[in-house]
């Protein structure tokens, strides 16, 4: 891996996820989220997939939202930190995202619930997890996208910057949804389908907010982040920006989260196929109701 994509210090990831695992549970509304439009995307698919990996672990509950709909035989979790893993159920399995242990063709499903935004490489992670596929298998994958704490992103660096003068990253780049279906194509996946939901939950304050992120394991991971402690009267103007420009007629902030759906499937030749140009058996202006018109002449005035 080279240095210009390691964007994330993914030991400290590995250390935030361990910490957050034993009680996880306090913190996973947005997790459930996440594992909630990952159901929904199996509701509206036929067939089973008999053999499923769930990459990044969060305890059962992903399992319990798409067991039944999957129809999994053998269930394999795999996470980076030790005691998200051993906190899950069935076959498990510590690995890196990035560098999966798993034989191309191994299984029907792989799915991740709001794991990959972590990844220093997404596009080879969605690769590899593409090669784990069997042909026609289905890649289901929920992570935070651009939108996600645009709030708290602007209050930090507006605060710092005039505490200090300077700014160091605090919140992670997330993948754009406008980016992700291309990321999808560009991992050898076929018709890729890509959609977002706005989360909108409100806290009592910035510090409510910030215990939060440290309990869901979502905390600064950048490299580049600023070693050491925070000064507290930076954390404090943060505090005070987000409640002049974020706080409700209640009193209480609102933080955004963008969660970013992907679905896409390893390519098999019994799947839809895109019609050669020139194949159709009616013309787009006869099926509008309107008359076709050379490029570049201009419809006339009446």
């Amino acid at each position: 891996m080279v240095d210009e994509i390691r964007v994330f210090d993914r030991r400290a990831v590995r250390r935030q996820r361990a910490r957050a695992a034993a009680d996880f549970a306090r913190f996973d509304f947005l997790a459930r989220a996440g594992a909630e439009r990952l159901a929904d995307r199996l509701d509206d698919i036929k067939g089973a997939f008999g053999c499923v990996l769930e990459l990044g672990a969060r305890g059962a509950l992903l399992r319990e939202a798409i067991g039944a709909r999957a129809g999994a035989t053998a269930y394999v979790v795999a996470d980076s930190a030790l005691p998200c893993a051993a906190a899950a159920s069935g076959l498990r399995v510590v690995a890196e995202e990035e560098w999966l242990p798993f034989a191309a063709d191994s299984f029907d499903l792989v799915i991740s619930n709001l794991a990959l935004h972590w990844a220093n490489d997404l596009p080879g992670a969605l690769i590899q997890m593409r090669r784990c596929l069997r042909p026609d298998g289905l890649l289901l994958v929920s992570m935070l996208g651009g939108r996600t704490l645009i709030e708290l992103r602007a209050c930090l660096l507006d605060a710092e910057l005039e505490i200090t003068g300077g700014a160091s990253p605090r919140v992670s780049p997330f993948v754009d949804m406008r980016d992700a279906g291309g990321l999808l194509q560009r991992a050898g996946l076929a018709l890729p389908v890509v959609d977002a939901d706005l989360l909108t939950v409100s806290y009592a304050d910035a510090t409510a907010l910030m215990r939060d992120l440290r309990g869901m394991g979502e905390s600064n991971a950048l490299r580049e982040r600023r070693r050491g402690f925070t000064r507290g009267e930076v954390m404090a103007r943060a505090a005070a920006l987000y409640a002049e420009r974020h706080a409700g007629g209640d009193g209480r902030i609102a933080a955004s989260f963008e969660i970013v759906t992907l679905t896409g499937w390893s390519p098999a030749a019994n799947q839809p196929q895109p019609l050669k140009p020139g194949s159709a058996s009616m013309r787009l202006a006869d099926a509008l109701g309107t008359q076709e018109r050379p490029a570049g002449e201009k419809a006339g005035r009446g």
